[in-house]
């Protein structure tokens, strides 16, 4: 199983990710065959991802390169729509992974939506932070959602890459509760705070830092890596595998729930 890595590299989220993949299926004696790891930015456009770049060199892994900030600025120049240039750039990018015989593709703090041709092209694994059927967007925009919406549950999933953003086909899920002991005081100074200011200006004033907010990230990031990696080490065991552009399981129904399995990990860790 070829596998094709996909990140922006934007923050030390992207570097987590890969890292800790690689660190765990090195533990666990798995041989993850990443034959190729591209980046939508080149050396020098970022300082994170320069960091990124440096983690895949160590790590021996080909680097594939491609700018979609340039890419765009002269697709404007030249009045491309965004459709139209995600179409051309994701068919470069195509022509750049060719030579290395990708099976599956994981999109890992990959921030540009793919365009149709490249969904037929390959079957995509993306790490989206939130349950099926719940907010689409970046893990900010999902983690205010589920405030605004007294949500009790969220969750990740991995799912397949569909031109519908975040609404492919579920391969695996994980789920945590986001009431209770720890959280009620929480929602409790949450609710206090809207009910004095906007919705919009407690984001706006607290950003991140709002203590449910923050709660939800650090449990919902903690979660994350098992889950991917669970799921990856599916496709290399061959528990997993992918024809036609989709995902299945010879023995287990899709999407696989791993929650039982990221708590299992969680609890060795404490």
């Amino acid at each position: 199983m070829h596998i094709g890595w996909l990140s922006t590299g934007r923050d030390p989220a992207a570097r987590n990710l890969l890292a800790d993949v690689v660190a765990r299926s090195q533990h666990d004696g798995i041989d993850l065959d990443i034959a190729a790891v591209f980046c939508d930015r080149e050396g020098g456009e970022s300082s994170e991802s320069d960091r990124f770049l440096d983690l895949v060199e160590r790590l021996g892994f080909r680097t594939v390169t491609l700018s979609s900030a340039a890419s765009w600025q002269a697709a404007q120049t030249a009045g491309r729509t965004r459709e139209a240039w995600r179409h051309d750039f994701h068919e470069s990018v195509m022509r750049c992974l060719a030579p290395f015989g990708l099976d599956v593709l994981v999109l890992a703090g990959y921030m540009l939506i793919v365009s149709p041709a490249m969904c037929r092209r390959y079957p995509m694994l993306n790490l989206h932070p939130a349950l099926p059927g719940g907010p689409t967007g970046t893990w900010q925009d999902a983690i205010w959602a589920l405030l605004r919406n007294g949500a009790t549950e969220t969750g990740a999933m991995i799912h397949l890459v569909t031109p519908q953003l975040d609404r492919g086909p579920v391969v695996a899920v994980d789920h945590f509760p986001i009431v209770g002991h720890d959280y009620d005081p929480l929602w409790e100074a949450f609710r206090d705070k809207v009910s004095r200011r906007s919705f919009d200006a407690v984001v706006q004033t607290e950003g991140e830092s709002e203590p449910l907010f923050a709660a939800v990230r650090r449990r919902g990031e903690a979660r994350e890596i098992p889950l991917l990696y669970r799921t990856v080490k599916q496709f290399v065991i061959g528990k997993l595998h992918t024809s036609g552009g989709a995902v299945l399981s010879g023995t287990r129904k899709l999407p696989l729930d791993l929650t039982a399995e990221v708590d299992t990990e969680l609890e060795r860790q404490a």
